[in-house]
């Protein structure tokens, strides 16, 4: 629950970033032009917004170019600035460097120098985000430029600031557009805009990273995500989002038009980010690193304190508007509580309702029902058994296909698998069973809208070079190996799994050896495990040539596409609450994602869909 309201904040952050950023930075142009009111900034504003989230999709590969020369541009002009103001002005604001210097503030203003720290805080932020500029450089390379030119251009444009506002002290709303020469105001401006502009994409790259992990992980629903770029993998696009995130700011600049009020809400999406990554950090050393407790308990006195106190001082200013956020903040966090919480649901169910290998035995080679020629594409999550869904099909169908072939899309973090890796087959059940499962790999690049007869035909030609593999590998095994019938019993896998379903090997698994009986019979053949013991040669070749003909036969009969959609629905004698989350929210949820199944263009008539209704 902390990692979801983490990405909560993270995700209103994207919100507010946009906002804060773009308004106040086009807010200069009140001090260049008299003639500007509020009322044009928040205009202007609107407009840039729409233009930064419409070139979003072009990603930063596109535009990237400009990026590095603008921000080195904006961060020297802001060193530069600071120099002019210090030697001008005032040069004694190095003594705040002074640690003495905040004990005396206090002393001097109390109450008034605790609301001041909610500014203080604006200050600091942008460094939350910068874990989204890791898709694109090492993370070296981001402290050497954070600590060699970021840092010191910062420090010394809030000094050239600081030494402005005490000569002059009625311009400390526009503090920063009021202190720049008048020579260089307007070439400043345009670079404060560009950069505002810039920030504000990263920010909202960075909420994209959030999602599409959060999606990996089954706590946010799927959406289509689009990678913009075929180097760097961290690059995506997400359509919906970047239209929600657009829609929702530009009502919050509307309603909010105060830039004082903005920045405070932009101070709690903040500091909530900051606090969940401290408290999460404080798990990970004591529960991975396993840090020394006393400096675990050093480290939160110290990071936690802080915060919280810089959290206390904005948390007043919650009914100027900052409520906006906070509130879209819990909307984005019960969407992902109750994606995982029925998802999570829905996959355990699948996994002890799936239909064990003894049955499967007990109902023999037929399945219990007729085998009318023709391969069946049954689409499933799972990786392994056989799926529940299966069942509902042979007692819901009058006759079941003579070929079985259990399909399982995974992704794959290559831009693009090849074709003669797409595939990896295993055998389900035993040899006459005529069943199988194929893992689909496609790699983030990869195009899922092929047509669906070149899947087919790329799909039969793989299956039957691991057929033609597992018989050689038949013919080399030694005789005295032990047979084995089911794929539950597999301890040789060379294919990885993670438990978001990701499948990270690319080569073909190897054959694992096992013991034949005194009388074989013909059974399971996986890609790990396969058993020996032919009579000759001879023998083999004719049952392979026989299999393969099969196979032909049965593609020629045709292909039809099992789809099975598997919903869950709370059990009558459940809570309220479950039943209202499951059956409402969690049903709406998934009623309006993306579907996990292929995207081919499959004819309807090639389509068979079955629902299947799990109670839980």
């Amino acid at each position: 629950m902390l990692v979801l309201a983490g990405t909560s904040m993270v995700i209103a952050d994207g919100i507010v970033t946009p906002a804060m950023s773009v308004v106040s930075a086009v807010g200069g142009l009140k001090v260049g032009v008299a003639a500007i009111e509020q009322d044009q900034v928040v205009m202007i504003s609107v407009a840039f917004l729409v233009i930064l989230f419409s070139v979003q999709k072009f990603g930063t590969s596109k535009v990237g170019l400009a990026v590095g020369p603008a921000l080195f541009i904006w961060f020297c002009s802001l060193a530069g600035i600071g120099i002019y103001n210090l030697v001008k002005y005032d040069t004694s604001v190095l003594r705040a460097f002074n640690p003495v210097r905040i004990y005396l503030y206090f002393k001097r203003n109390s109450v008034k120098a605790w609301y001041a720290l909610g500014g203080c805080l604006l200050c600091a932020t942008g460094s939350e985000a910068m874990f989204a500029d890791l898709c694109y450089f090492s993370v070296r390379s981001v402290q050497f430029t954070f600590v060699f030119l970021v840092l010191p251009c910062l420090l010394l444009g809030y000094l050239g600031q600081a030494a402005y506002l005490i000569g002059n002290p009625n311009d400390a709303e526009q503090a920063f557009f009021s202190s720049i020469p008048s020579g260089v105001f307007w070439p400043i401006l345009l670079v404060a805009n560009i950069a505002a502009l810039i920030a504000s994409r990263a920010m909202t790259t960075a909420t994209f990273s959030c999602i599409k992990q959060s999606t990996a992980l089954g706590c946010f629903p799927r959406l289509k995500i689009i990678h913009t770029s075929r180097k760097f993998m961290g690059q995506i696009y997400i359509p919906v989002i970047n239209w929600f995130l657009l829609v929702v700011c530009l009502i919050f600049v509307c309603c909010i038009s105060s830039i004082n009020e903005i920045g405070n809400a932009y101070g709690i999406a903040e500091l909530g980010v900051m606090m969940m990554t401290t408290i999460l950090v404080t798990i990970v050393m004591l529960l991975i690193w396993q840090t020394n407790i006393i400096i675990v308990l050093s480290f939160v006195i110290f990071f936690l304190g802080l915060e919280f106190t810089f959290f206390s001082s904005v948390l007043w200013s919650v009914t100027d508007g900052s409520w906006i956020i906070l509130v879209f903040a819990v909307i984005m966090f019960l969407i992902m509580y109750i994606w995982n919480y029925g998802s999570k649901l829905k996959y355990e169910t699948e996994v002890k309702q799936k239909l064990s290998m003894d049955l499967m035995r007990e109902l023999g080679c037929n399945l219990g029902t007729i085998r009318a020629p023709g391969i069946g594409l049954l689409y499933n999550e799972l990786v392994k058994g056989v799926p529940a869904i299966f069942g509902h099909f042979l007692t819901t169908l009058p006759a079941i296909h003579s070929m079985i072939i259990f399909v399982s899309i995974k992704y794959v973090p290559v831009p693009m698998v090849p074709q003669s890796e797409r595939f990896l087959f295993r055998r389900v059940c035993p040899k006459s069973y005529q069943i199988f499962r194929c893992i689909a790999r496609y790699g983030y690049k990869d195009t899922r809208k092929e047509n669906h007869q070149t899947f087919e035909q790329l799909l039969i030609e793989s299956l039957e070079k691991f057929i033609r593999r597992e018989a050689q590998e038949r013919q080399l095994e030694s005789d005295g190996d032990e047979d084995t019938d089911s794929e539950e019993d597999t301890s040789f896998s060379r294919v990885l799994i993670t438990p978001n379903g990701s499948v990270y090997s690319l080569g073909v698994p190897l054959l694992a050896e096992f013991r034949g009986s005194s009388n074989p019979i013909p059974e399971a053949s996986t890609s790990e495990e396969v058993k020996a013991d032919f009579p000759s040669i001879s023998d083999a070749e004719h049952s392979l040539d026989r299999e393969l003909s099969f196979i032909r036969k049965a593609k020629e009969s045709g292909i039809v596409y099992l789809l099975g959609h598997g919903d869950i629905r709370a059990r009558k004698d459940s809570w309220f609450i479950k039943k209202l989350v499951i059956n409402y929210f969690y049903a709406f949820l998934r009623k309006n994602c993306r579907r996990g199944i292929a995207n081919l263009s499959v004819p309807h008539s090639h389509l068979m869909q079955v629902g299947m209704t799990y109670m839980v």
